[in-house]
């Protein structure tokens, strides 16, 4: 059991590391977001700002709390955005799988290191610098409210983002091109993971709703932990049962793209290869 468990870990840091060397040819890409996360921030603050007008408080949230809001989604994205889906269909559609049935790795495992790497990338080029801006230029307290929930939150977000997306990207076993399915998702994932706008100004049905779909996980839920408190539909959770809530979601999520793998795998045809 500790061979297998230390195998598995020299893999995926070996992984992690070759697609962080990779990636780090093309790191001012990363570097966009250095940019581009505080221009939308800028539009977020004119925005809210606009909105609350003098009010102290909408939906339970005050402005501060609204503005740290959206700075923590950003930094959670930048430490748990994904690709998988994307590469995924592509290695299908071009038959360029096949060569991972010949391999001791599966391509599960494999895909998830591959984003350990790309996001420690993301973590030195795009969250770090972003947080200092936030922290400095923009004087927003973007410090959690506990470090270590909130650390535990983003790992459990990193996670739930991985095995959605995957299974997204198995699609692509049925149909070969699975962007459709992909834009529609993405769309979706965009409004109701709180990203766009925090989910407790939805309406109440959608909120409740919000507690059965993984959306909220990759986002929302991370974002309030960074916070340091969570009420949705009207109800309140302390952090560590948010957590537990967070986490047997991902446990969920992960059994579900686990059996859809084994699924998948049957019907790989090695189209284009």
């Amino acid at each position: 059991m500790f061979k297998t468990i230390k195998h598995r870990f020299q893999v995926m840091r070996a992984v992690a590391f070759v697609t962080f060397k990779e990636w780090s040819a093309y790191r001012s890409h990363s570097m966009v977001s250095i940019f581009v996360g505080p221009v939308y921030f800028l539009v977020q603050y004119y925005i809210w700002t606009s909105v609350y007008s003098g009010e102290p408080s909408i939906n339970g949230m005050s402005l501060p709390q609204m503005l740290t809001y959206f700075c923590a989604t950003l930094l959670v994205n930048y430490l748990t955005m994904d690709f998988a889906d994307w590469n995924l269909q592509m290695l299908i559609r071009t038959g360029k799988f096949i060569t991972f049935s010949l391999r001791p790795v599966n391509h599960m495992f494999f895909a998830l290191s591959q984003k350990v790497g790309h996001r420690v990338l993301g973590l030195l080029f795009e969250c770090i610098p972003c947080f200092l801006i936030f922290y400095l230029v923009f004087d927003i307290n973007v410090l959690p409210a506990n470090a270590f929930y909130a650390v535990l939150s983003i790992a459990m977000a990193f996670l739930m983002n991985f095995f959605i997306n995957y299974s997204i990207g198995m699609t692509a076993f049925w149909m070969v091109q699975s962007s459709s399915i992909r834009n529609i998702f993405n769309l979706c994932a965009q409004v109701f993971s709180g990203a766009a706008i925090p989910l407790v100004f939805f309406p109440r049905p959608l909120q409740v709703a919000s507690f059965f779909l993984p959306f909220q996980y990759t986002a929302f839920v991370p974002a309030m932990v960074y916070t340091g408190s969570y009420t949705l539909a009207d109800i309140t959770l302390t952090i560590p049962q948010v957590l537990l809530l967070q986490l047997l979601a991902v446990i969920v999520a992960g059994a579900v793209c686990r059996l859809l793998y084994a699924v998948s795998l049957k019907h790989f045809t090695g189209v284009g290869a």
